[in-house]
């Protein structure tokens, strides 16, 4: 990662000590945003003698929140009072004010987050018992109840729907549950109706920094807003050429609404970048400046020009793949750089098939970031939620996510009445339905199905205490056929083969931890082993082998490369051809932006003619924003030219890369 000078520059030391009103600081790509921000905290607390727990700082995700924290103990020391910071994810903030306020909010100590996957199976059931909708809605029902929530659409479109968020919300209360909305809706709601419990939480927010500003959705401004008062610890850090998840919701203009309600607001411009050569930073600068921009704001490095921005113009998508990774062998054959070093990037997932199936042949080692991790699958997730209520048999969560997982007809309306009890006995779901006077307020057949999974249940966790976890697992999974829900659900044989295999898996894996512990592993702990590697944020990748990095453009963000090449420039694919408006096409600008500042030393840019798409071959326009770069500073290769000295040189390292194929 770039970071900033051990010596501040003149920006960055004035968004480090400044004081007496709130702060913006726009903060360039690789201008050594964490730095500043870092500093600021280790400032606050060792030159100005502020209260670590006073301090709170927020940012998107685990590994950013995880890296700031490191960052601060390193710079304030251990007698600091680093562990008394308060830095986390938005979400993390909302829980930690849902668990301080839930009897404010209607919730026990004990409710339970219901993950996104889980909202929608909620969703589906409710729409086919309550509103005779077709259940396959959810996952566009859930999609249109979020944005909504999140700020994102005005007002629920037509009553139906406001009725289906009404019964949804309803659900998830009697369960004492919150989805991944509620987690920042909720605080937000509160603070706004209730001033006794925001003049609480403001005198704890002292210093309130807020990291990735632009990224914001109206929800998280409102909380940062009512959290901050007069505004004057408030420091916001983003940068609005770098806003590039508005279809999630994020409201690049947040930037500008911070002058209207904070009027003292002082804008610092951080533009001197640490990571990439000028050469590259002036491409980025040409293209940016075609989208409107309220803040004005040019990088510049003092790292040398670098070389031309090569771009490889080839006659169709394999040709494309064939001439990158050819390319690639070249440079990494000149530069005797690491794999590692070198990122291909793309805007769409799909576009990732083509460059394996070439770096394969040439046996060079890549990885793919961005797939789905193992424990997002579905047969994992049920296997999971079953070994987290054996150890811990007050998970609520775990108990939604496998109550008909196999289906054993407790509908929505029996858990509503469950929840309904839950509440009024002041116990968790999970525990609830292991009380015998439960049933009495079932019906006769309802009472039945709980009690027979109650059992099953208490069985299992009664034994997990002296059982051998592969034992328990294997025994577990034929009580309740598993394999047999797998091969009714899924389309064909193959498709239930491959996911019971991961089940196994995960089995193994299990056994392997506790093997591996130091003799107090029990299932218990495997399993809390095993949620914390489920926790670790994706984005951890960039710390795995040396190999070539594929990734999508999104998931670029935050990352750099000494080598970037950025494929696909065909119009269509970049921009993408749903981004037809004009914010849709200035934020697929701001996506090119982000992979060309990705560069630190080179930069290589490609497209293809034509490509095969659904079966046919079409014929594809160079994107547009090719037409947006500095023609000076670009060195096109076309196919059917001239053979070039590199060209030759790329060409021997294909060579010597078949040669090795066939010798190994």
């Amino acid at each position: 990662m770039s970071h900033s000078p051990v010596q501040l520059n003149r920006a960055q030391k004035q968004a480090v000590t400044h004081e007496g009103s709130p702060s913006l600081v726009l903060a360039g790509a690789g201008s050594g945003k964490t730095g500043v921000i870092t500093r600021r905290i280790a400032w606050l607390i060792n030159e100005r003698g502020v209260d670590p727990a006073r301090i709170f700082a927020v940012t998107f995700t685990n590994k950013a929140a995880r890296e700031m924290k490191q960052r601060v103990a390193a710079l304030v020391g251990s007698s600091g009072g680093s562990s008394r910071l308060h830095i986390s994810t938005f979400h993390r903030l909302g829980l930690r004010i849902l668990r301080e306020e839930c009897a404010a909010i209607g919730l026990t100590p004990t409710f339970s987050i219901v993950d996104p996957a889980d909202a929608r199976a909620v969703i589906a059931d409710l729409l086919g018992r309550e509103f005779n909708t077709d259940p396959g809605q959810a996952e566009s029902v859930a999609a249109a109840l979020s944005a909504w929530r999140n700020g994102a659409a005005a007002e629920l479109e037509g009553s139906n729907l406001a009725r289906i968020h009404q019964a949804y919300q309803r659900h998830l209360r009697s369960l004492n549950a919150v989805d991944l909305d509620d987690m920042i809706a909720l605080p937000r709601d509160l603070f706004a109706a209730d001033p006794e419990v925001l003049h609480r939480w403001r005198r704890r927010v002292e210093h309130l920094l807020v990291d990735e500003y632009q990224d914001t959705n109206a929800v998280q401004y409102d909380l940062i807003r009512l959290l901050a008062g007069a505004g004057q610890g408030l420091v916001a850090v983003g940068d609005d050429d770098q806003s590039i998840y508005a279809w999630r919701g994020a409201m690049p203009e947040n930037l500008s609404r911070l002058g209207e309600d904070f009027p003292t607001l002082e804008v610092i411009k951080l533009q001197q970048n640490y990571r990439s050569r000028g050469r590259i930073l002036k491409l980025a600068n040409h293209l940016i400046q075609n989208n409107p921009r309220p803040f004005e704001k040019r990088l510049f490095s003092e790292l040398g020009y670098g070389d031309p921005v090569k771009v490889i113009a080839a006659s169709n998508e394999a040709r494309e793949a064939e001439r990158v990774v050819s390319d690639l062998m070249s440079a990494q054959f000149q530069s005797r750089a690491r794999y590692g070093d070198f990122a291909i990037l793309y805007r769409s997932n799909h576009q990732a098939r083509v460059l394996e199936q070439k770096l394969v042949e040439m046996r060079l080692p890549y990885q793919l970031s961005g797939g789905q991790s193992f424990f997002d699958r579905t047969e994992i997730r049920d296997l999971m939620a079953y070994l987290k209520i054996i150890a811990n048999p007050a998970d609520d969560a775990a108990l939604l996510r496998i109550v008909n997982t196999p289906r054993r007809g407790i509908g929505a309306s029996t858990l509503e009445r469950i929840g309904e009890y839950a509440r009024e006995h002041r116990v968790p779901v999970a525990e609830a339905i292991h009380d015998s006077a439960l049933a009495a307020s079932l019906p006769a057949r309802a009472a039945a199905q709980v009690g027979g999974f109650s059992a099953l249940l208490a069985r299992y966790q009664d034994w997990a205490h002296r059982a051998e976890a592969r034992e328990l697992i294997d025994e577990l999974l034929a009580d309740i056929d598993y394999r047999g829900w797998l091969n009714d659900t899924c389309d064909n044989e193959e498709i239930a083969d491959r996911r019971w295999q991961n089940v196994l898996e995960l089995a193994r894996w299990v056994q392997r931890v506790v093997t591996a512990g130091d003799g107090d592993c029990d299932l218990a702990e495997a399993v809390r082993k095993l949620v914390l590697t489920d926790m670790l944020d994706s984005s951890d990748e960039d710390n795995g082998d040396n190999c070539v990095r594929l990734m999508t453009l999104h998931a670029a963000k935050g990352l750099e490369f000494d080598h970037v090449y950025i494929v696909g420039l065909a119009d269509d694919i970049l921009p993408h051809a749903n981004s037809r408006s004009e914010s849709g096409i200035q934020e697929e600008r701001r996506l090119f932006y982000v992979g060309i500042t990705r560069a630190r030393k080179r930069l290589t840019l490609s497209y293809a003619a034509r490509r095969r798409r659904y079966g046919e071959v079409i014929e594809c326009q160079p994107s547009r924003f090719l037409e947006e770069l500095p023609a000076e500073d670009l060195d096109w290769h076309r196919d059917g030219e001239a053979e070039r000295e590199d060209d030759r040189v790329a060409g021997k390292a294909h060579l010597a890369g078949i040669r090795a194929m066939l010798t190994t």
